[in-house]
């Protein structure tokens, strides 16, 4: 993409409502209409979606969204997408190595073209500000029709438009219940939701808002992964719950998916644009000793899960729709 793009992130330009991404023209994504609401649709080439969300910020979303991707993609030998909806504060370019990965192409009819790295497809806002800490300061409409043309706005099947999609499409959510949550839960058919939290009170509190808010939007959820869940000590093996057990996890009416413990390479990984998921299934090599193996055993469990409930009844991998 060139300057049709990077004008529309000029905050001193006037904002242009309609078209934000400044996509060409090629066909409208639907509008919200002042009554009523359009029907839920599916996203184009995209057989199942499921959102990773949480009502608190700091959680580790996006870096529990990438690495379920990566583990789902590599266990089934699925086709896996990651779509970054935070349109203030994206991290999947960070997390995926594609900072510096230049602008998105365009297909023949306008579609954006997602830029891929460890064998994930993925698409960001980040990927079209024209700079790494140039910010989004934009009101309600604007991020919503943003968030619909990275929706509909976006060909999954790849530069040539031939490939065959994907069979799911991981959605890394905004914290809080506000303009793109709703956006979402209006317009597209979403298979399920993925709530991601930390022990702490303060924490499952905004989580419980989050849950029902997608109840209210007849978005299922698959269940809660407990992030940063305890730290096991290196020289005694010891689990220590840092920031509380997780007994009130287990009080929020959903399927506790998975504990992961509080991992330092987790963190390097990620700010390395490596999934951790990645590193510890290379070559049956370990990172972090047993707190790492933990880890990994534990997101493994939780894309187990997550894909069942997907595809319940049958492993096998389905076409696109």
């Amino acid at each position: 993409m060139n300057s049709t793009t990077r004008r529309f992130f000029n905050t001193l330009r006037t904002l242009r409502h309609e078209n934000p991404l400044g996509l060409p023209k090629s066909g409208e994504p639907p509008m919200m209409p002042r009554r009523g609401l359009p029907p839920k649709r599916g996203i184009p080439h995209v057989k199942k979606v499921v959102a990773v969300a949480s009502g608190k910020g700091g959680v580790g979303k996006s870096t529990v969204a990438v690495n379920l991707a990566f583990s789902i993609a590599s266990r089934k030998r699925a086709r896996v997408g990651v779509l970054d909806l935070d349109i203030f504060g994206p991290s999947v370019p960070k997390l995926l190595g594609l900072e510096t990965a230049g602008e998105p192409h365009l297909t023949p009819t306008g579609a954006l073209v997602p830029l891929t790295n460890h064998g994930l497809p993925a698409m960001s806002i980040g990927f079209l500000l024209p700079g790494a800490d140039a910010p989004v300061t934009w009101r309600g409409l604007m991020v919503q029709k943003a968030v619909q043309q990275l929706l509909f706005d976006v060909d999954w099947r790849g530069a040539d438009a031939h490939g065959p999609g994907l069979d799911l499409l991981v959605i890394d959510m905004p914290p809080g219940t506000g303009d793109v949550p709703l956006s979402l839960g209006q317009l597209v058919n979403v298979d399920g939701s993925v709530i991601v939290s930390t022990p702490q009170d303060v924490a499952l509190a905004d989580v419980r808002k989050g849950i029902v808010a997608f109840h209210k939007l007849s978005i299922p959820t698959i269940g809660l992964v407990l992030n940063q869940s305890y730290f096991l000590c290196p020289s005694c093996n010891t689990p220590h719950r840092l920031f509380g057990s997780s007994d009130a996890a287990k009080g929020l009416g959903v399927e506790l998916l998975g504990e992961l413990p509080l991992t330092p390479g987790v963190s390097t990984s990620g700010d390395a644009g490596l999934p951790y998921a990645l590193l510890t299934s290379r070559s049956g090599s370990e990172t972090d000793g047993l707190a790492g193996h933990q880890w990994r055993e534990a997101m493994t469990g939780v894309a187990e899960r997550v894909w069942g409930a997907l595809h319940p009844g049958t492993g096998n991998v389905t076409a696109p729709r």
